[in-house]
């Protein structure tokens, strides 16, 4: 029996509980919140669609209580205030770090063995604040972003190639943010041949930069933070894990040594698996991607400077 617990009712967990569900991902999913009624609502909601959809996944939601996640064996944090139009990930660290810090206690506290899934922001650097508060061993802590921003680049992608989304090939490593964020377009493919054989050069960097602003494009459109690709790229690495599917997604990892930095999370190509991040996968960088991937570092690193542990 697999059981997964997602932290934060709000879109993105809601979404990625209900991806959880309705894709037969694990057998049992808690939904909680801290507001009273909002996960039970959201998990009554969901399973109403049982008998329509023909789901066999048991969820429920509670409000505040950790004994009911106990047991679980990948946990989903998404807990935190939303980025708002205007505002940058770095600008929410200061409440979000104390809110993940929390709830990370909470989880291990019943579920000492989970492996945790990070998605609240700045997500770097709340992937790294639970490796240096939570004791867990670093194969067992998963930063969401390169997932969801790999999925945007191969949308842009397929747009411009004209192709079947699920047929084309991408992968964005480096900081989960509009500036620091790097899209391999030189490792772009569609079934196998090369983007930059296919497209112009020009027409590449588009899908490159439309792909860093993604976030930022939704947030200016929604008001409030995109919900339905994050709970989807959310629920994608929960299904790696729980599947032990050895699947390469790009995550926030943290480094020692690989390419070239240590003591830091930040995103890079990861076969995930039961253990969680079971290795980390080395792409061949030329000097100008190395370059980008290291002042994105260095950014990151600037955010993780807030932290007070």
């Amino acid at each position: 029996m697999s059981k997964v617990t997602v932290v934060g009712a709000g879109n993105v967990g809601a979404t990625c509980a209900n991806v959880l569900v309705t894709q037969s991902i694990a057998d049992e999913v808690v939904l909680i919140d801290i507001k009273e009624g909002l996960s039970e609502g959201k998990a009554m909601d969901i399973m109403q669609t049982a008998n329509i959809l023909n789901l066999e996944t048991r969820l429920v939601g509670v409000t505040n209580d950790y004994e009911k996640t106990a047991g679980s064996d990948v946990v989903v944090i998404t807990s935190g205030i939303p980025r708002k139009p205007g505002m940058t990930r770095e600008e929410l660290i200061g409440v979000n770090a104390g809110i993940v810090k929390s709830v990370t206690d909470n989880v291990l506290k019943y579920s000492p063995d989970a492996v945790i899934v990070c998605v609240s922001n700045p997500m770097d650097t709340m992937t790294y604040l639970i490796h240096k508060t939570s004791g867990l061993p670093k194969n067992k802590i998963i930063g969401m972003g390169g997932a969801l921003d790999s999925a945007r680049f191969k949308y842009f992608l397929s747009i411009a190639l004209g192709a079947n989304p699920t047929e084309v090939e991408g992968i964005v490593i480096g900081g989960h943010g509009d500036t620091t964020m790097i899209p391999l377009t030189r490792y772009a493919a569609y079934r196998g041949i090369p983007a930059s054989t296919l497209i112009p050069a020009e027409q590449l960097e588009k899908v490159a930069a439309d792909t860093m602003v993604g976030g930022a494009t939704l947030t200016k459109l929604l008001g409030t933070s995109a919900w339905y690709a994050p709970g989807a790229a959310s629920a994608q690495v929960v299904a790696a894990v729980i599947g032990d599917q050895k699947k390469l997604i790009s995550c926030s990892a943290l480094l020692d040594g690989e390419y070239g930095e240590k003591d830091i999370c930040i995103g890079v190509p990861c076969i995930l698996g039961k253990n969680g991040i079971e290795k980390i996968v080395e792409f061949d960088l030329n000097a100008e991607e190395k370059d980008l991937f290291k002042k994105s570092a260095e950014a990151v690193r600037k955010t993780n400077s807030a932290l007070s542990c």
